[in-house]
C-alpha cells in the first residue's frame, strides 16, 4: 500500500475522526495507532502491511474470531430478504423471535425473555429502567436507587454511566445522576450493610459484572454472588447480572454467572451474541418479572430503541450461536483459559515485578508491582509502557490504570494451543525487553 496513501487516511482520521475512549492529544500527535483493513481468525492486519494476535478480541468481543465467511452470507441473505422492520407496536420478525427463543434456551433458570438493544450501554441502561418500572408497576415507586461495585464497568450511556464504579467515567459530565450507589467490590455484607443504610423500600437493583472486565479482570470469590443472591432476596432488590463481556462462552461457561450457582433477576449482553459482526445486545428478564409485566403494564412500554430487534443483527446472531455451539468454542474457552493461566503463572515466577496474574476462562490479567509485598506501583506505570512494545512485537492488548498497573487479555474463543503459546511468546519477550531496558535503566 502506498505510503501517500496510508499518510491521507491518517489526517483524515485526525481531521474528521473523534475516537471513542481514546486520547485526542495522542491522535492529534501521532494519528491513528493502527488503520486495520483485514482480519482472519484471531489476527488482524493494518494497512502498512504488519499482522497483530488481537488479544483482547477487539473489544473482549469478536468470539468466534475474525472473517468468517458465514456470517457476511447470512447477514447478505437476510438484507436482501428483510433489511429492517420495526418491532414498535408489536411489529416483529422471524430472526428477532428465534434468536430471542435460543437465548432463552442457553440462559440459567427462569431467565426466559429478552428485550433487544443495538450493545451493551444500552442493554444496561435498559435493565436499570425495567427494574424501576417494575417497581413502580408493584407499588413501591419509592424503588429507585441502584446499588453496583467499585471497578465495575457497565458503559457509557447516561444510566449506565452512573452505575459505573470506575469514578473517571463519571466524572467526565459535571452532571451525575441521583440514586446510584456503590460498594466494595469484594465484600457481600458491604451490600447488605449499604442496602439496610439507605433502606430497602428505596433500593431497585444491585448490578455487577460476575468477573470484573474493565476493573482489571477481577474474580470474586466463589461464595459471593450467592452471598449476594441471599442479601437481595432478603430485601426485595432485584439482582442484575452484567454479561455484556462475560457471556456466551467467554468463561467457560454460555454465561459466566452459572459458574456461581445462582440466578439473577435480569441478565444484560451484548459484545458476544454476534462477535462483533452486528451491533447487537439485550435484557434477559425472569418469568417472574414477565409475568408480572403481563399482568400489571397498561398501555404501551415506553422505552425501546430503533434498532430493537434488527431483523439482520437477529440473523447474526443466531448464526454467530451456531458456530459457537458446532465448534465447541464454550470448553475451549475453559481449556484454553487454564492453559493461558499456567502461562502467566510461569511468567510471574520468572519476572519479580509481576504481581497477581488472573484469568477465568479467555478473561486474564497481568498485573505490575515494583514490590510484592507492599503492592507498590511503578512511577510511571509499566503496562501501557508494555501494551505499546507488545504491539511492535504483534500482539495488541489493554491496560488498566485505575489505582493499579494491568495487562488485560481476552484472545477470540478459536484460540489455538499453538497460537496461545506464540501469545505468550510475545508477553514474554516483551517482558524481558522491560526488565532489561525499562526498570533497571530508569523506572522510578
Amino acid at each position: 500500500m502506498a505510503i501517500q496513501f496510508v499518510e491521507h487516511l491518517k489526517s483524515l482520521d485526525q481531521k474528521h475522526f473523534l475516537h471513542p475512549t481514546s486520547s485526542i492529544e495522542e491522535q492529534q500527535t501521532n494519528g491513528p495507532a493502527a488503520i486495520f483493513c483485514e482480519g482472519k481468525g484471531i489476527y488482524l492486519k493494518d494497512l502498512e502491511g504488519n499482522t497483530y494476535i488481537d488479544g483482547m478480541s477487539s473489544l473482549w468481543n469478536v468470539n468466534i474470531g475474525h472473517g468468517r465467511t458465514e456470517i457476511a452470507e447470512v447477514a447478505k441473505e437476510q438484507m436482501e430478504k428483510l433489511a429492517f422492520s420495526s418491532c414498535f407496536a408489536t411489529f416483529s420478525n422471524e430472526p428477532a423471535i428465534r434468536l430471542a427463543a435460543k437465548i432463552a434456551e442457553m440462559a440459567p433458570g427462569d431467565l426466559n425473555t429478552v428485550f433487544f438493544t443495538s450493545g451493551g450501554s444500552e442493554s444496561n441502561d435498559t435493565a436499570i429502567k425495567l427494574a424501576r418500572h417494575y417497581w413502580i408497576l408493584k407499588g413501591q415507586p419509592n424503588r429507585q436507587k441502584i446499588i453496583s461495585r467499585a471497578l465495575s464497568y457497565h458503559g457509557v450511556a447516561y444510566g449506565s454511566t452512573n452505575a459505573t464504579g470506575i469514578e473517571g467515567f463519571r466524572k467526565f459530565t459535571n452532571s451525575p445522576a441521583p440514586d446510584f450507589h456503590y460498594v466494595d467490590k469484594d465484600s457481600a455484607e458491604e451490600l447488605r450493610k449499604l442496602i439496610q443504610e439507605l433502606g430497602p423500600e428505596n433500593v431497585a437493583a444491585f448490578i455487577s459484572e460476575p468477573v470484573q472486565g474493565a476493573g482489571g479482570v477481577n474474580v470474586p470469590k466463589p461464595d459471593y454472588f450467592k452471598k449476594v443472591r441471599q442479601i437481595c432476596d432478603e430485601y426485595g432488590v432485584l439482582f442484575i447480572a452484567d454479561e455484556v463481556i462475560t457471556g456466551f462462552g467467554r468463561t467457560g461457561k454460555n454465561f459466566c454467572i452459572e459458574h456461581f450457582g445462582v440466578v439473577p433477576d435480569m441478565l444484560t449482553f451484548a459484545k458476544g451474541v454476534s462477535s462483533g459482526y452486528a451491533q447487537l445486545g439485550g435484557v434477559l428478564i425472569s418469568e417472574k418479572i414477565h409475568k408480572d409485566l403481563c399482568e400489571l403494564s397498561k398501555g404501551v412500554l415506553m422505552h425501546g430503541y430503533t434498532y430493537s430487534g434488527h431483523p439482520m443483527a437477529c440473523a447474526v446472531g443466531l448464526k454467530n450461536i451456531e458456530i459457537i455451539e458446532r465448534e465447541g468454542l464454550v470448553e475451549n474457552a475453559r481449556v484454553m483459559g487454564e492453559w493461558m493461566l499456567q502461562g502467566f503463572k510461569a511468567l510471574q515466577k520468572k519476572y519479580d515485578f509481576i504481581g497477581e496474574v488472573r484469568a477465568f476462562g479467555l478473561l486474564g490479567a497481568i498485573q505490575f508491582v515494583r514490590d510484592r509485598e507492599t503492592r507498590e506501583l511503578f512511577d510511571p506505570l509499566l503496562s501501557p509502557i508494555a501494551v505499546k512494545e507488545m504491539k511492535k512485537r504483534g500482539l495488541i492488548l489493554r491496560t488498566v490504570t485505575y489505582g493499579q498497573d494491568t495487562v488485560v487479555f481476552a484472545p477470540p474463543l478459536i484460540i489455538t494451543k499453538s497460537e496461545m503459546n506464540e501469545l505468550l511468546r510475545i508477553v514474554d519477550e516483551t517482558l524481558a525487553y522491560l526488565q532489561k531496558e525499562v526498570i533497571v535503566k530508569g523506572v522510578k
